[in-house]
């Protein structure tokens, strides 16, 4: 289909709808410890310092990612003011510009029908859903890093070796906005930006080399990388854009900003265990399904495919990009679920494929009868895995909600019986409500599972499929946005929100801080940096209720040092440790 074709009305409203279901609810949860609440105070220290070319948290520099996200979120802020809207809306945006990019992408080789198709698996996906919705750098590089690697694409394809006039100027163009987005991804988070693309580029290039055998292969190898690495104004471009603030920072701060950011958060996070975020081999392999949900039967119609899609130039690159989000980033010392992020978008590309029309991933490269009948055994099975897990996620939902309530009660680790405090009591999917959420959750999954078989019966141009992909979209952001995220918000961190705003409305001039614990959104909702440490006389701090009584021997060593409890929201206090100056009042 050629890029100048209309977009068809069914496209529009998809993509309307998911800008929609991304801003709902988007500001009424508060933000979660630790990841929001540290983006979000940092950005308000910035703008309370009026100083855009460095962030601090807590009045502490802080060196965990570069400046982008953090501007955005602040004329986010200016525009809209300091609420949990504001901050969050960046991520909101980039998460739905990367749908809708992707999808845009697909139609324009593979048609609008697989492009919703694309769209409604990516958008919905339960990484993507849940990181669109997170005051974080996550879904800004995430959009960075689509944009640049599929216009490296372009740029490998149009600037092959032989490759004509009107080509070639299509590939320079690709190259330099290629890098355009790769200066984008360094300002938002680091190498990583760099890092995805051109790995990608160099082991496709290379794997294309050795098809036509090993003798040659790396002067054919750089014959193809060539054009791409020695391109002048690709690099002007890329360096233009991120190396000014680089060069303040380094400047400003000399070695503190290479220990901080480059060697500790980068080389450092790779090379070892930071923040206690260890995972095995494996790690990877088991979150990768969990990230797709409910989308995950698709991998198993994809694997069966690997050969027959490995001999396309263009799902190649795909498999090679996913292939090398998950071995690279399954050999480093810290694991955390959103780096398996970056290479979802090339599943989600190939599995939506499938998801419209089985066919389009195998056409003219099947030439053997029995690994026709394999992959369609494969196909069927997945189908009715895939109207499974649509029909049971509302239900599986609550099911590990449960669980994981259950499981944390009966825990002994220190993190868990705080959690175990926040989760007591009656709440939105709890209680005296258990009998209606069930009868919501199985009206939800007969829709979504009904609907998906229903769409499986009908011709692949049929209207009842973008129909299918609209009404999926609406219902599985709708239940995630409306009623697991405020659940949970509620849950975890309305306490310290609470708290926060009672502190800043009765106690506007005490010094409060942080006591044996970590939640930078205290110190956004209040509005003032909080330093974590133990109170001096005179001043309030915000504690843990199940530490309260270990805390009380520290600070200055006396045992005997009185500690007034001023507020108490769950699994939370508010003290204060009285001085010979200090005021008597209390809310």
């Amino acid at each position: 289909m050629s890029s100048g074709s209309p977009m068809p009305l069914w496209f529009t409203l998809w993509a309307l709808a998911l800008l929609v279901l991304q801003l709902i609810g988007l500001g009424g949860v508060p933000l979660f410890d630790v990841d929001e609440g540290a983006f979000a105070e940092a950005t308000r220290e910035l703008l309370a310092s009026g100083d855009w070319g460095h962030t601090t948290l807590n009045g502490e520099d802080r060196w965990d990612k570069p400046i982008l996200s953090y501007w955005l979120q602040a004329v986010s802020v200016m525009l809209f003011g300091l609420d949990e809207f504001a901050l969050r809306l960046p991520s909101a945006l980039a998460a739905w510009l990367w749908a809708v990019v992707v999808a845009h992408r697909v139609s324009l080789s593979h048609g609008h029908i697989a492009a919703l198709a694309v769209g409604t698996v990516l958008s919905t996906s339960l990484g993507v859903m849940l990181i669109g919705r997170a005051a974080t750098a996550d879904a800004l590089l995430n959009l960075w890093l689509v944009l640049a690697t599929l216009s490296l694409r372009d740029a490998l394809r149009d600037l092959a070796p032989d490759a004509d006039p009107a080509h070639r100027a299509a590939g320079l163009r690709a190259l330099r906005l290629s890098a355009l987005w790769i200066a984008l991804g360094l300002l938002t988070k680091g190498p990583v930006a760099l890092l995805v693309p051109g790995a990608v580029a160099v082991l496709w290039s290379l794997s294309m080399a050795l098809q036509d055998g090993r003798q040659g292969a790396a002067a054919r190898c750089w014959q193809r990388l060539r054009p791409v690495l020695l391109d002048g104004k690709a690099w002007v471009v890329l360096l233009a854009v991120a190396t000014p603030w680089y060069g303040y920072a380094l400047q400003r701060h000399g070695m503190a900003f290479v220990d901080g950011f480059l060697w500790r958060h980068n080389l450092q996070r790779y090379g070892g265990t930071l923040e206690g975020h260890a995972g095995a081999w494996f790690y990877y392999l088991l979150l990768l399904p969990l990230l797709l949900l409910p989308w995950s039967a698709l991998l198993l119609p994809l694997l069966a495919r690997l050969r027959p899609l490995w001999r396309d130039p263009a799902d190649r690159w795909l498999l090679l990009w996913a292939g090398f989000v998950l071995v690279f980033f399954s050999a480093s010392g810290t694991k955390l679920p959103h780096y398996a992020l970056y290479g979802l978008t090339p599943l989600a590309m190939l599995g939506g494929r499938w998801l419209a029309s089985p066919a389009s991933l195998t056409a003219a490269r099947l030439p053997r009868v029995d690994r026709i009948d394999r992959i369609d055994r494969v196909d069927r099975f997945s189908q009715w895995l895939l109207v499974a897990c649509l029909a049971l996620l509302p239900l599986g939902a609550l099911w590990l909600s449960d669980v994981a309530q259950a499981g944390i009660a009966a825990s002994t680790r220190p993190a868990d019986a705080l959690h175990a405090l926040l989760l007591a009591g009656p709440g939105q999917l709890d209680g005296e409500a258990g009998i209606p959420r069930l009868v919501i959750a199985a009206l939800l999954g007969a829709v979504l599972g009904g609907g998906s078989w229903l769409a499986w019966r009908v011709h692949a141009r049929s209207a009842l499929r973008p129909a299918m992909n609209l009404l999926t979209t609406a219902v599985l952001a709708a239940g995630l946005t409306l009623q697991l995220l405020p659940w949970w918000g509620e849950r975890l961190q309305a306490p310290v929100k609470t708290l926060a705003q009672l502190a800043r409305t009765h106690h506007p001039d005490r010094p409060i801080v942080q006591w044996g614990l970590h939640q930078p959104s205290f110190a956004l909702y209040l509005q003032r940096p909080t330093p974590r440490r133990a109170p001096q006389p005179g001043e309030l701090a915000l504690v843990r209720v199940d530490r309260l009584a270990s805390l009380r021997h520290e600070g200055d060593g006396s045992p005997a040092a009185a500690l007034r409890v001023l507020a108490r929201a769950r699994g939370y206090l508010l003290i204060e440790r009285p001085g010979h100056d200090a005021p008597e009042t209390a809310p």
